[in-house]
C-alpha cells in the first residue's frame, strides 16, 4: 500500500512541476528586492534598539520612522503589510522619547519595567489590534475594524512596544501559501517567485525585509515555523497552553486551543528569549534549567520514516541539519544520537485527525461568518468563473472537511486520536527536560507559487509538534544554492523553550543565523512617509457583516 501511494504522490507531483513549469515559463527573472544599504539601525536586534533607545543613542521617533520607510519601499514587492497605524506609531513614539527624557525612570527602571520600550513590531492579522481592519484573510471580513486589542498585544504595549501594523494570512489562516481574495499573495523577500508560507507569511515576509524589528505570529500547524523558515528568520511554537491566544480569528476553543499558540518571529535569536518571556508573564516560573553543556543530550532525524504523503526531505536540507548536528557535538562535547520515534511517519494522519475530531466551528460556518455555511461544491464552480469570494485551497479544505466528518465514525479515526496521545507521551519520556531533537523543518526551502497544491501534505514536518504540544524554535542555517534559506527545527520536551531557545543562539553564533536577501549596498534614498496604496479607506465604524454584494476580485 505504501509503494502505491507513493507511486501516486510522485505521479502527481510531477504532473504538478509540469503545470508549474509552463505556467511560469515566461516569468521574469528574479528581481531583488531594495537593498538596506548602510542603515544599521535596521540590522539591529530588538534588544539592542531598546538599549540604545533608553541610554538616548536614538529616539524612539528615528527608530519607527526608518522602520515604516523600510515597509514602504520593500512591501510592494513582498506584500507583507496590509494594514498600518503610522501615524499613531508615531505619535506613540514621541510619548515615550517625552518620558526618556523626562527622568521620570533611569535607564534600570526603564529596562525593568518597559524592555521593548518604543521598539516598533507588527502582527499577523488574524489578532486584534484596535482600529486596524482585522479580516483574517476573509473576504467577508474585509470592512471589520478591532474594536479592542488582542491580549498579545496588550502585554507587548505594557512594556513599552509599538505597532506598526498588521500583515498578510491565507484566508482564515487556514493554508500554507498566504494568499486571500482581500489582499491578494505574499512574496519570498529572498525571491519573489516564491511562498512566505503561511499562515504567517505576511509577518514572515516583513521580518526577512527588515520591515520591523519583530514580529508575532500564530501556530497551529506550523504556522510560525514554515514562514521562518522559508524567508530566513527565528521563530519559535512555545509549550502549550503558555500563552493567552485571545483576540484571534478564527476563535479556537476546547481541544484547539491546546494546538493553537503564539510566539515571536525575529532576524535575531536572542530576541526569541526576550519576546517570549514577555509574552508568557508569570509563567516563565514553569520552565525547565538549561542544562550544563555536558549534560544536554542531542537527538536527531532526518526524515520522518519516509512517509509517501509528504515529499522526500531534500539533500541540502539533510545537509545543512548534518552539519548543525557536527557543531553541537563539538561545542557541547557530546554525541548526538539518532531517533526512531516510528510513529511520526503517521504526522499527517495523526494531525488532521486530531483537528477532526477537536470540536472546532466547521470550516464551512466559519467561511460564512458563522451565519449560516457556505456550499464547498458550489464554490468550485463559482470559483472556475471567478465569482467565488474564497480561494481554491479554503474551498478544498471544506470539501475536505465534510469527508473527514464522515471519517470520525470509522475505527481509523480513533485509532489515529490513540496514536497521537500515545506519541505525546513517547516524546516527553525520550526527551524529558534535558534533551532536544533535530528535525527538517520542511522537506524543501520556499516552493514557487502554486507549488503547495502538488504536494498539500508538506507541511506535516511542522504540524505534528502542535499536537504533541512541545515547544519548538525554528533556525535558519544560511541559504542554499538557489540562493533561498535552510534550517532546521529544534525540538524539546514539555516547558523546555529557553532550552531550544538558547542551542538557537549557538547555531546562530555557528551559522550567521538570518542573512540580508539583498547584498549590502549603497543607501538608496529615502522614501517619504505615506499611506500605503494597497490597503482602502477605512469604514468609519465597524460594520455589521454580510456577504458581498458585487463578486470579489479573485487572488492573483
Amino acid at each position: 500500500m505504501t509503494s502505491v501511494l507513493r507511486i501516486i504522490y510522485k505521479g502527481y507531483d510531477a504532473l504538478g512541476s509540469v503545470l508549474i513549469a509552463l505556467s511560469v515559463r515566461n516569468t521574469k527573472e528574479k528581481v531583488p528586492i531594495p537593498p538596506i544599504g548602510d542603515r544599521k539601525l535596521l540590522l539591529q536586534s530588538a534588544s539592542d534598539i531598546a538599549d540604545m533607545i533608553r541610554n538616548r543613542k536614538v529616539t524612539s521617533e528615528e527608530v519607527v520612522r526608518m522602520f515604516i520607510g523600510r515597509i514602504q519601499e520593500v512591501n510592494t514587492h513582498v506584500n507583507g503589510l496590509v494594514d498600518e497605524r503610522f501615524e499613531i506609531a508615531i505619535d506613540e513614539a514621541r510619548k515615550v522619547d517625552r518620558m526618556i527624557q523626562s527622568g521620570e525612570f533611569d535607564e534600570m527602571e526603564l529596562k525593568d519595567k518597559f524592555p521593548l520600550l518604543g521598539v516598533p513590531f507588527t502582527i499577523k492579522d488574524s489578532f486584534c489590534v484596535a482600529g486596524l481592519r482585522h479580516t483574517a484573510g476573509l473576504y467577508y471580513r474585509k470592512d471589520i475594524i478591532a474594536p479592542q486589542d488582542s491580549d498579545a498585544v496588550k502585554m507587548l504595549k505594557r512594556v513599552g512596544a509599538i505597532p506598526l501594523g498588521v500583515t498578510n494570512v491565507p484566508e482564515l489562516c487556514m493554508w500554507w501559501e498566504s494568499v486571500n481574495t482581500v489582499y491578494g499573495r505574499s512574496r519570498n523577500p529572498y525571491d519573489t517567485r516564491h511562498i512566505t508560507g503561511g499562515s504567517s507569511g505576511g509577518e514572515a515576509a516583513v521580518q526577512g525585509a527588515a520591515g520591523s524589528a519583530f514580529g508575532i505570529g500564530s501556530d497551529i500547524a506550523g504556522s510560525i515555523r514554515m514562514p521562518s523558515f522559508f524567508c530566513g528568520i527565528f521563530g519559535h511554537k512555545p509549550t502549550t497552553g503558555l500563552i493567552s491566544n485571545w483576540g484571534q480569528q478564527p476563535e479556537v476553543k476546547g481541544r484547539l486551543a491546546e494546538f493553537l499558540t503564539t510566539g515571536p518571529m525575529v532576524r535575531h535569536a536572542k530576541d526569541l528569549r526576550l519576546i517570549f518571556d514577555v509574552l508568557i508573564g508569570e509563567n516563565v516560573q514553569k520552565m525547565n534549567k538549561i542544562p550544563e553543556k555536558n549534560q544536554l543530550r542531542i537527538l536527531f532525524m532526518e526524515d520522518d520514516g519516509g512517509s509517501p504523503l509528504a515529499s522526500p526531505v531534500d539533500p541540502e536540507m539533510k545537509d545543512a541539519l548534518r552539519k548543525a548536528i557536527q557543531h553541537l557535538e563539538k561545542t557541547y562535547g557530546v554525541k548526538a544520537q539518532k531517533a526512531n520515534i516510528s510513529k511520526l511517519y503517521n504526522s499527517l494522519e495523526i494531525w488532521a485527525q486530531a483537528m477532526s475530531g477537536a470540536g472546532a466551528v466547521p470550516f464551512c460556518e466559519e467561511l460564512a461568518l458563522k451565519q449560516g455555511k457556505i456550499n464547498p461544491f458550489w464554490e468550485v464552480v463559482k470559483f472556475c468563473f471567478r465569482m467565488s469570494p474564497h480561494t481554491f485551497p479554503a474551498i478544498i479544505l471544506g470539501i475536505i472537511e465534510k469527508i473527514a466528518y464522515a471519517g470520525n465514525q470509522l475505527p481509523r479515526h480513533k485509532q489515529m486520536i490513540e496514536l497521537g496521545f500515545t506519541l505525546a507521551k513517547e516524546i516527553q519520556e525520550v526527551l524529558k527536560d534535558d534533551a532536544i531533537l533535530l528535525y527538517p523543518s520542511f522537506p524543501s526551502p520556499a516552493p514557487r507559487h502554486y507549488v503547495p497544491f502538488f504536494r498539500p501534505a508538506d507541511f506535516s514536518y511542522c504540524a505534528i509538534f502542535n499536537v504533541l504540544g512541545v515547544p519548538v524554535s525554528q533556525v535558519p542555517l544560511g541559504l542554499g544554492s538557489k540562493g533561498l534559506p535552510l534550517g532546521v527545527q529544534i525540538v524539546g520536551g514539555m516547558h523546555s523553550d529557553h532550552i531550544t531557545i538558547s542551542i538557537a543562539e549557538e547555531l546562530e553564533r555557528a551559522f550567521g543565523g538570518w542573512v540580508q536577501p539583498t547584498p549590502q549596498q549603497t543607501k538608496p534614498s529615502a522614501p517619504q512617509l505615506k499611506k500605503l496604496e494597497s490597503t482602502p479607506e477605512k469604514p468609519t465604524t465597524t460594520p455589521t457583516p454580510t456577504p458581498p454584494v458585487t463578486t470579489p476580485p479573485q487572488a492573483s
